[in-house]
């Protein structure tokens, strides 16, 4: 397939690049800073950067005190100003750059937007600190009040006034705000109203000087702003090259997107430096249409998309780089920050165990019966279970677990189940599947019970059904009632018997976890010393055996039935998941994702070891096939199994499957429309499913 295909463009799918720069500055020297900012323009360029960011007065530099007032030096900064207006003509990045710029008497601690040309506008400083080091209100007039209101650039009126947002008329998305440093430490940001004008970025042009700490108060700042607001928000303070007289600064540029950072510079450098990202402006939208509250405070605040002016442009968009430049998470249901690993796996985990205790003091049962199969789902089950009854005081004997071999279970699933209940000491059973399902095929005059080996699905539900039943009599029988094993993932892809299968509990432990999560839990059980080194060697098998539902004999050659050879990798499916319910992505932008998370193999991609991603890679013809056999499997299958969910607990702020909570639709819904754009969008690939 071609790479000049629209698929690989990252513009098709809504993407921005972003780029913060600190460029070389001398105090005073205008000339020496405009060439500084062309510079990195000229860099940005090269890189296909569509925005680039400045720091704060960078043309004329901040640290000069009332040199601010110096009219050569703001003849200088008019001049200079045109200089960088020219150098644009031939550059793709939009430009935002700090100036001091005159008007009416007053001097305005600016920010200028020049893009391809033309200066496009000026946006003024709302808050000016006046309070220890700083001293701003000696030299600049506030901007707060300025609005539809025109300033000379060279000759030229531009747009002026902090009612401005910035969008490109060819690129749906791509829309700015400003904010200039001390503006967001203001209880008042000026950004949020330019968010709820439109703008899914947020800029911030920052001199401010670095003191111990100041650093991790920016971060909060930017993450909070960029959650707040439901946008990306970059930040770019002034760097090596101003004044030092009484202050010192480090250059720090980040980049967040929806609280997430995306990206940041290193700091205390001595050379210019770009820090870049591509932003999903695509995500950015959608988590607005999802979350009311957002358009609620938009309506509050009387509709500010009707009072801000909305400076447009058409945005060079010629395919440059085809690689995103983006931390893209294989497993985005997994924990990955590395300084809060633990903390995020005891989190997940004592969800369920939370979940689980108050179920078990609301109805005070006298046992609580588990199937146990010597899987990872029902082994994660009963890990929750027994830390349940162990936070309770109750004896883990409460726990009736009972394993149900069947016509394909392994002597080593068997034998798995048989450790895991002997190590937690569960009160331990045994039941034989076999005659009652030879008895049901033959009353059904399914072939099998005649001695052919037709394993179709009827064969396969039998077995599942039989299963189920057994522990819902059982559960009846001793008092208690039944905790479901099946997680999110095979909720996802309808992969469970409906009904009287396993499809059914008295309560999901596991149905808000996905596969990819579970893995990880139970690793993170082994680690975190959750149990004894009894139990842990058993769940170190668990995790070493190979997924199967185990209703299918092996064949001639010994190979087992394997689930992901079935319904696909579910580190894929996992990926799928949770860009379809979290984000609302269309499988053609999902698509593009997962082929830049996965085309390579996952060296030095993961903060912390994670042994189940096998350090894999995937073809965009694989994830194509996998991806269209998931959407008709989530979309078209599988809703109606969704819709009668037992109760279970959501975990993963990545979203859940209950109809009681994050994912409501219709189970007679078609997966048209998303196969569509998976036909229409895509490269020519193959389909898996015929």
């Amino acid at each position: 397939m071609s790479e000049t295909h629209p698929f690989f463009d990252m513009h098709t799918h809504g993407f921005v690049r972003l780029a913060t720069s600190t460029p070389k500055v001398r105090t005073a020297d205008v000339p020496y800073n405009a060439a500084g900012i062309i510079e990195q323009a000229e860099k940005a360029h090269a890189r296909h950067v569509d925005l680039l960011l400045y720091p704060e007065m960078c043309l004329s530099s901040y640290a000069l005190d009332d040199l601010h007032i110096q009219a050569a030096l703001l003849d200088s900064v008019e001049s200079h100003i045109e200089t960088i207006r020219k150098a644009s003509e031939d550059l793709t990045p939009v430009l935002v750059i700090g100036a001091p710029l005159r008007r009416g008497g007053r001097i305005y601690n600016c920010a200028l937007v020049i893009a391809h040309g033309e200066v496009l506008g000026a946006v003024p400083k709302s808050y000016l600190p006046n309070y220890r080091e700083f001293y701003e209100k000696r030299w600049f007039a506030r901007g707060n009040n300025c609005r539809d209101l025109w300033i000379g650039v060279n000759g030229e009126e531009v747009p002026f006034g902090v009612d401005l947002i910035f969008s490109a008329s060819n690129l749906k998305g791509f829309t700015f705000g400003i904010e200039i440093c001390e503006d967001f430490w203001s209880p008042n940001p000026p950004g949020t109203m330019a968010a709820l004008a439109g703008a899914t970025i947020l800029l911030n042009l920052s001199a401010s000087n670095i003191t111990i700490g100041k650093s991790d108060e920016r971060h909060m700042l930017c993450a909070a702003s960029s959650a707040r607001s439901v946008c990306a928000y970059a930040y770019s303070a002034s760097g090596f090259g101003e004044s030092t007289t009484d202050l010192s600064w480090d250059g720090q540029g980040m980049v967040y997107e929806l609280g997430e950072l995306m990206v940041e510079s290193v700091r205390f450098e001595l050379e210019p430096e770009l820090c870049v990202t591509d932003i999903d402006t695509r995500r950015v939208l959608n988590e607005r249409m999802r979350m009311g509250t957002f358009n609620d405070a938009a309506e509050d605040a009387g509709r500010p998309e009707d009072s801000f002016r909305n400076i447009t442009f058409e945005h060079a968009t010629e395919v440059g780089d085809i690689g995103l430049q983006r931390p893209i998470r294989r497993f985005p249901f997994v924990p990955n920050r590395q300084d809060k690993l633990d903390h995020d796996a005891y989190e997940a985990f004592n969800i369920q165990v939370d979940a689980l205790m108050r179920r078990i003091q609301a109805t005070s049962p006298k046992s609580l019966v588990i199937g146990i199969s010597g899987g990872l789902d029902s082994t994660h089950a009963l890990i929750v279970a027994a830390k349940a009854c162990d936070m309770l005081g109750l004896p883990r004997s409460t726990i009736r677990a009972y394993t149900m071999p069947g016509f394909a279970t392994s002597d080593e699933t068997k034998s798995n189940a048989w450790k895991l209940m002997e190590a937690f000491h569960v009160t331990a059973e045994e039941i034989d599947i076999k005659p009652a399902a030879r008895q049901m095929l033959q009353d059904m005059g399914h072939p099998f019970a005649d001695g052919e080996p037709q394993y179709d699905t009827t064969f396969e539900n039998v077995q599942a059904g039989l299963r189920t039943d057994y522990l819902f009599r059982l559960a009846g029988h001793h008092g208690g009632w039944v905790i479901g094993t099946g997680d999110l993932s095979e909720l996802a892809l309808g992969w469970c018997t409906y009904g009287v299968g396993d499809h059914m509990s008295h309560y999901g432990v596991n149905s808000g976890v996905p596969k990819t999560l579970i893995q990880y839990l139970i690793r993170w059980a082994v680690s975190s010393e959750q149990f004894d080194k009894h139990v842990d060697e058993v769940l170190l098998e668990v995790l070493a055996t190979e997924i199967s539902p185990e209703l299918v004999p092996a064949d001639s050659d010994g190979n087992i039935q394997s689930t992901e050879s079935i319904i696909g990798p579910y580190e894929l499916n996992d990926f799928f998941l949770h860009h379809t319910i979290r984000w609302g992505q269309k499988p053609s932008h999902t698509a593009f994702l997962c082929w830049h998370a996965w085309r390579d193999k996952a060296e030095g991609l993961w903060p912390h070891e994670f042994p189940e991603a096998k350090k894999n890679q995937y073809d965009l013809d694989t994830i194509h096939g996998w991806l269209e056999k998931f959407v008709k499997r989530f979309f078209a299958f599988s809703q109606f199994k969704r819709s009668a969910l037992p109760n279970g607990p959501k975990v993963s702020a990545g979203g859940a499957l209950s109809p009681r909570g994050d994912w409501r639709a219709p189970s007679d819904a078609v997966a048209e429309v998303w196969l569509a754009d998976l036909r229409d969008n895509m490269p020519q690939a193959v389909s898996l499913s015929g």
